[in-house]
């Protein structure tokens, strides 16, 4: 048992340094790496700008709907107008598949784009921002309406009240669900290939391939998106530990 067991792990190591090892092969694997965290961090970044700019107007509007309303004027329009089309962009967003707007952004919008990377951080970045648009807005939602009173008193004009008071005390309450939907969006790159991106699966793809293996590559691809998970989640949990102690 123990005899077969052994032959079968160098079996599989030795498979593993043919498949993966033997001519570099490996540095697929490092280049998408590579590039899936780039497509990752630069869609997160525009997702996090765009979610915040979308829940301001959500929010605002919802907060200050019966008072402009009341008061009328150009204000109340404009705010309306730009909550119609941030509902409507959350809409589509959220209503249809990720790999589908990839394809749309690359196929139709950049159709004259030479690189898939900014193609595919641009995508990524406007599916990411609905959901973190929608965190936001919970966040914001739950901060207690007195935090808003506080910053009347002060002086501040409500954007004032939304910069210094509000938002920082959001991004505390929403700081683990934003970093789950990091690890969801770096899992959410590995359809990045269907653009023509090197990212790490497409080059998983591409090692088996070049040598018809397909269980070393891919299993090896999932391993890696496995350890970064867990990895970030371990992290999470030291992030959500910490800021339950600084609540006490």
């Amino acid at each position: 048992m123990l005899d077969k067991l052994v032959s079968s792990v160098t079996a599989l190591a030795d498979e593993f340094q043919e498949v993966m090892l033997e001519g570099g092969r490996f540095e697929f694997l490092l280049d998408g790496l590579g590039n899936t965290f780039i497509i990752t961090f630069g869609a997160l970044a525009i997702g996090i700008v765009l979610g915040i700019f979308v829940a301001a107007i959500r929010t605002s509007y919802d907060k200050n709907k019966e008072s402009l309303k009341l008061r009328g004027g150009i204000g109340y329009v404009i705010l309306a107008v730009m909550n119609t089309i941030c509902k409507f962009y959350l809409t589509i967003t959220r209503g249809t598949p990720v790999v589908v707007q990839l394809m749309i952004s690359y196929f139709i919008i950049f159709s004259l784009a030479d690189n898939g990377i900014p193609v595919a951080i641009f995508a990524f970045g406007i599916n990411s921002g609905a959901y973190v648009a929608e965190i936001f807005r919970a966040g914001i939602m739950s901060v207690d309406h007195g935090q808003f009173e506080a910053g009347r008193s002060l002086g501040f004009n409500y954007f004032q009240t939304m910069r210094f008071i509000v938002i920082p005390q959001m991004f505390k309450a929403v700081l683990p669900t934003l970093c789950n939907e990091f690890i969801a969006l770096l899992k959410e790159t590995s359809v990045a290939g269907y653009v023509g991106v090197i990212d790490l699966t497409k080059a998983g793809n591409t090692i088996a391939g070049r040598t018809f293996e397909y269980f070393i590559p891919l299993i090896t691809v999932a391993v890696i998106y496995l350890v970064l998970v867990m990895i970030l989640s371990w992290l999470v949990g030291i992030l959500e530990r910490r800021l339950r102690k600084s609540d006490r």
